[in-house]
């Protein structure tokens, strides 16, 4: 496809995710069943283009003057991909591209950046959230959100079960992965340029192999701040897809026991393919409804894990459709819920032993209110140094270690984000029950 009918067809996949709600990868799904014509790289252009109209959706409705999708979708050519306007012309002048620009839309597109508009539009975030980004980032709020409007890379962890740092370095050649300068088995594959499809991992034997395993720098982090040793006792409360277990299975050398348990059971399924590849031996799946449940494992964890159901906002880099999706009701329910599977899973912790309380969100509303609200109602619990028991894991390097005193909270909690981290936003804390 040229130029000009991939730009008309991110105007019309943008405009199914804005009228009809859709995820970005259902609607280019869609476009992608219409349009047969259309090869992996197209399509991947296309994605790429409409994610990053996302992306920056309101300081590019700004400066187009105008919020539809042909507007996001040329001020995303010209201020998020620095295409200068002769380039566009001739994109437009071609078959199946868009009408020709107006004479409005040519001003707009070679204006510069409005230095005074309101800071959600310039940090690209829902104007409802301000107070919170407030609250969160104080004035640094704008450089925050920002971070968290670029392309992400895509972070793999090293699987120690199977490979070593150099025998998986030299796999991992193929696709350009460097070295995660926090994390000793951490690689990263750098965000590709925005209009060329990305490599992808699963297709290079290493990954087959269970040499590696994609998960975030973030998600890492927070392994490493569990600290789970050989032989322990963890129960992964919210196993989702499995990510945390598996590197925990990793560090903990297939020694002692994990259950994984999560409360949609489907989820825990598609976990199984992902430990045999990754030989774990030692994690055990707990299905909610299975008759055993977790009835036997109360009081008798060294270590519980609460990856708690959240907004997702630390995400943003890597689904921007979903920033403008999020809302004040589907917070509030996020917080009941967290409140509640803190207070379900504390009860497995045995006296002396951890919880460990994770979120990809950096809202206070969501992390630090929630664990001083939590450690107000059970005094049996306290907080510890989170950064301390991850440098004490041996996962970080000593830049790893210098990043994480950095995003250190008063309480001892950290607070990591695109800008301060180079990760997703994440948030982790670390309490104690009293022996």
């Amino acid at each position: 496809m040229r130029d000009g009918g991939k730009i008309d067809a991110a105007i019309s996949v943008l405009t199914d995710v804005l009228t009809r709600h859709q995820p970005v990868k259902s609607a280019a799904k869609d476009w992608g069943k219409r349009a047969r014509y259309a090869g992996s790289k197209d399509r991947a252009w296309v994605s790429g283009l409409v994610l990053d109209a996302l992306r920056n959706k309101l300081s590019l409705a700004h400066a187009m003057g105008s919020d539809e999708p042909r507007a996001l979708v040329l001020g995303a050519l010209t201020h998020s991909w620095k295409w200068d306007i002769g380039r566009v012309d001739e994109a437009f002048d071609q078959e199946h591209a868009p009408s020709a620009l107006t004479l409005d839309e040519r001003e707009r597109l070679v204006m510069a950046p409005d230095p005074v508009a309101p800071a959600y539009v310039r940090g690209d975030y829902p104007e409802w959230m301000s107070p919170m980004m407030e609250r969160a980032f104080g004035e640094e709020a704008v450089v925050e959100a920002q971070a968290m409007a670029v392309r992400a890379p895509v972070d793999l962890r090293i699987n120690t079960l199977k490979a070593d740092v150099e025998k998986a370095e030299k796999a991992l050649r193929s696709v350009h992965a460097e070295p995660i300068p926090l994390l000793k088995n951490g690689y990263r594959i750098p965000a590709p340029d925005p209009s060329v499809r990305a490599n992808s991992v699963e297709s290079i034997p290493a990954y087959s192999k269970g040499w590696v395993e994609v998960q975030d720098a973030g998600s890492q982090l927070a392994a490493a701040g569990a600290n789970a040793q050989p032989g322990e006792q963890v129960l992964d409360y919210c196993a989702g897809g499995g990510g945390k277990s598996l590197a925990l299975a990793s560090t903990m050398q297939n020694k002692g026991q994990i259950y994984a348990y999560d409360i949609e059971g489907r989820r825990l399924s598609a976990m199984i393919p992902r430990l045999q590849r990754n030989g774990v031996r030692n994690v055990q799946l707990r299905h909610p409804q299975e008759d055993v449940g977790l009835n036997d494992l109360e009081h008798n964890m060294d270590l519980v894990i609460i990856d708690a159901p959240c907004t997702g906002v630390g995400t943003w880099r890597r689904r921007p459709d979903s920033k403008w999706r999020v809302s004040d009701r589907a917070l509030q329910l996020r917080r009941g819920q967290q409140m509640e599977i803190l207070h379900k899973a504390c009860s497995f912790v045995k006296p002396g032993g951890r919880l460990l309380y994770i979120t990809c969100s950096f809202l206070m509303e969501e992390n630090e209110d929630q664990v001083s609200a939590f450690l107000a109602d059970r005094s049996d619990f306290s907080q510890e140094d989170v950064v301390a028991s991850a440098i004490r894991s041996g996962q970080l390097t000593e830049e790893g270690e210098r990043v994480l005193e950095a995003c250190r909270r008063p309480s001892g909690s950290v607070r990591l984000t695109p800008r301060t981290a180079g990760t997703d936003g994440f948030f982790m804390a670390l309490m104690r029950r009293e022996s």
